[in-house]
Parts: C-alpha cells; sequence; structure tokens
C-alpha cells in the first residue's frame, strides 16, 4: 500500500483478531457487517466507472527493505498506453511522503506534469509521514497541504488528492500506514480540511479531496476511528469530503486466504464496498452522496501464489465493483500495481504487478486490459 501490505505473518495474526463475517444482524444487536456475499444483493444502474492503475511499482511493506528495480518511463508510457480505454485513465500517484519536503514536492511535480502531458489523469496519494520533529505537528502538516494544494492544482489533469493513508489501519506497518504515527487521525481530519479549502478558494474546480479506508479492523477499532472523525471534525469535515478510497485485498490482507475457485474474491469486494457504505461512512456524516473510490484492489504473486490465480482474484474482483457500483454509489477503480516491486524478492509484497519487473506481462495484464476497455468511461 503504497498498500497496507503486510507480511503474511502480520496478516494472519490480524485475522485471529477479527470475526469472521455473518449474516447481518438486527438493528442494535452487535456490529454492522454489510452484505457478506453477492447473492441477493441487487444491482442498481450507474454510469461507467472511472478505471486506472497505480503505475509506481512501489510498495509499502513491512519486514526488510528490498531493493526497488529502476523504473523504466519509456517502457512504463508503453504498457499504459496498451491499458489505456478510448475514455479517460487516471494513474494514482503513491508515496507522497511529507518528511521528503521540497524534494518530494519537485519529483511529484515532474511525475504529474509527465502523466498528464501524455494525456492521462493524476490522482496524489498525500502521506502524512512526518519526520520525527515533525510528528504531531498539525497546523504544520495543515500548511504543508495548502502549499500542495497551490502547486498541483492549476495542472487541470491533477483531479484527486488523498490525504493521509489508512489511518484505520493497526499502527503496525510506518513504511506502509499513516497510524502509526502521532496525531494521524488529526492530520486526515484537518488537512482534508485544509485541502477542500483551499482549492475551492483557488477554484481548482477539477480537484477533488477525499481519504481512504483500509478494509477492515476489528469493530472496536473501526468505532473508534469513525467515531473520532464524526466527533473531532464534525459537519465541516463532512463538507470537505468529496470522496471516500476503499483499500481492499481480499486474499492476502483481509480475509488472508480465498480459495482458487469459488467467488470469494467477489464475496470479500462486495463485503468491503457495503461495510464502507452502510456501517462506516454514515457514522461520519458522509451520506450518500459522497462516492466510494476503489482506490487499491490488488493480488499478488510471489512464492506459493500462481501468476493463474491472480487473474482469477482480478476478474471476480473488478467485475464485483462494476457490477454493484451503483448498489454502494462507487464511480472510481484503480489497480495496485502495474509493475513488480521486485521480481526476485521471496516477499509476496513485491509482486503486486500487472508486470514482472523487467516488464514482460504476467497473464494478469491481458485480462485487466480487456476489462479496463469493456467497463471504463
Amino acid at each position: 500500500m503504497g498498500r497496507t501490505a503486510l507480511t503474511l505473518s502480520i496478516a494472519a495474526a490480524l485475522a485471529v483478531s477479527l470475526p469472521p463475517p455473518t449474516a447481518a444482524p438486527a438493528q442494535g444487536s452487535g456490529p454492522c457487517v454489510g452484505d457478506v456475499s453477492a447473492g441477493g444483493v441487487p444491482r442498481r444502474p450507474a454510469p461507467p466507472l472511472r478505471m486506472g492503475v497505480n503505475p509506481a511499482g512501489r510498495a509499502g511493506a513491512a519486514g526488510p527493505a528490498v531493493p526497488l528495480v529502476p523504473l523504466d518511463r519509456r517502457k512504463t508510457l508503453g504498457a499504459l498506453r496498451a491499458l489505456r480505454p478510448h475514455a479517460p485513465f487516471t494513474l494514482r500517484l503513491n508515496r507522497f511522503f511529507w518528511s521528503k519536503g521540497q524534494r518530494g514536492v519537485r519529483h511529484f511535480l515532474r511525475l504529474a506534469r509527465l502523466y498528464t502531458r501524455h494525456g492521462y489523469r493524476v490522482e496524489l496519494q498525500l502521506r502524512y509521514h512526518p519526520t520525527a520533529t515533525e510528528e504531531g505537528h498539525i497546523r504544520a502538516w495543515a500548511r504543508f497541504v495548502r502549499e500542495v494544494v497551490r502547486r498541483f492544482g492549476p495542472n487541470r489533469g491533477v483531479v484527486g488528492l488523498q490525504v493521509t493513508n489508512e489511518v484505520n489501519f493497526y499502527p503496525v506497518a510506518p513504511d506502509a500506514s499513516d497510524s502509526a504515527y502521532e496525531g494521524a487521525r488529526d492530520a486526515l481530519i484537518r488537512g482534508v480540511e485544509a485541502a477542500h479549502r483551499t482549492a475551492r478558494r483557488r477554484a481548482f474546480g477539477q480537484l477533488q479531496i477525499g481519504f481512504n479506508w483500509a478494509y477492515r479492523t476489528d469493530p472496536s477499532n473501526e468505532a473508534s476511528f469513525w467515531g473520532y472523525l464524526r466527533d473531532r471534525g464534525g459537519r465541516r469535515f463532512a463538507r470537505s469530503v468529496d470522496w471516500v478510497g476503499l483499500d481492499a485485498y481480499p486474499g492476502t490482507v483481509f480475509p488472508t486466504f480465498e480459495p482458487p475457485t469459488g467467488t470469494g474474491f467477489r464475496d470479500g469486494m462486495v463485503n468491503a464496498m457495503s461495510e464502507l457504505r452502510k456501517c462506516f461512512m454514515p457514522t461520519a456524516r458522509l451520506g450518500r452522496g459522497v462516492p466510494i473510490h476503489v482506490e487499491e484492489n490488488g493480488w499478488p504473486t510471489g512464492p506459493g501464489r500462481p501468476e493463474a490465480e491472480q487473474v482469477h482474484a482480478l476478474r471476480q474482483m473488478v467485475r464485483a465493483v462494476h457490477a454493484f457500483r451503483g448498489t454502494y454509489h462507487v464511480t472510481d477503480y484503480r489497480w495496485f500495481d502495474l509493475r513488480d516491486h521486485n521480481t526476485g524478492s521471496s516477499n509476496f509484497q513485491h509482486h503486486y504487478g500487472l508486470l514482472r519487473d523487467d516488464y514482460s506481462r504476467k497473464p494478469a495484464f491481458a485480462a485487466y486490459r480487456r476489462l479496463v476497455h469493456r467497463f471504463a468511461r
């Protein structure tokens, strides 16, 4: 995550602490769990999805650091051209850390210009991820957020800003999630408010502001997180949110395993979308009018994880989002990731790509290309 891609041991430990989904309880009889399978869920009409991909090749991970095999911009652009439909296609640029300061701002400005010049829409994942001296200084963080909006907003191809990353998650992987840092919840609230206010004052109407949620943690943690957004953010925060991102990794993070046959990946996405829409967003006063963006969804290959199963997982998950987009008001979908971080790594977290690190195509590349051309707006 750009993903809370945790090691299998951490994911398994988390799974022990999470109650398995059961049928939705009667009101007041227990925690809300959403729709636990696709069976019987109505499909409502909706416009086609705005689709895209994360092109970076780098994933936040737990465990020993593994070097990123260098990216080749020419080959990256070539792969993106092959994926791109005759419709807008969005690239989500991740790992934009506050701790990188002006060097990070300049780097992402260059990337944004490169991709928008080639006709892509760009979203930014703006991470809190402070230095030791910055940690907990929320006013300084809000100033940085406002500067980012001022610097990127004039580029009309920059259409989204995700403020912080997976603050609801357990504080176990600071490389992947901002939850490990002091003040992360306040950074989310005040950052979203600062970004929204600056974008509107500057008339950057194309720049939509959101935050994301990692599917899923235990009910008490979720109640604490969403209640905090309600109580500390209030209506001003709710009015500042243009969309809520969903990061869901069925078969990898939660649930930690899905069988290679059956409908588990499809049901996992339905449960993730429905929990966010029905159980959690209403707590923070985020109603039906606030759309969901599937910001991160993927299934890594690697040791013990066959490339053929990546195709199976991809098809089920993308088709589930398409089928139920009207039901849960989902407008956008991004696959994570375009290319492996390091195909030679023994850590599955570095194998999310549709491409291997030498840019050769896994079978999932063609599968995603067909779905993008079929479903994209």
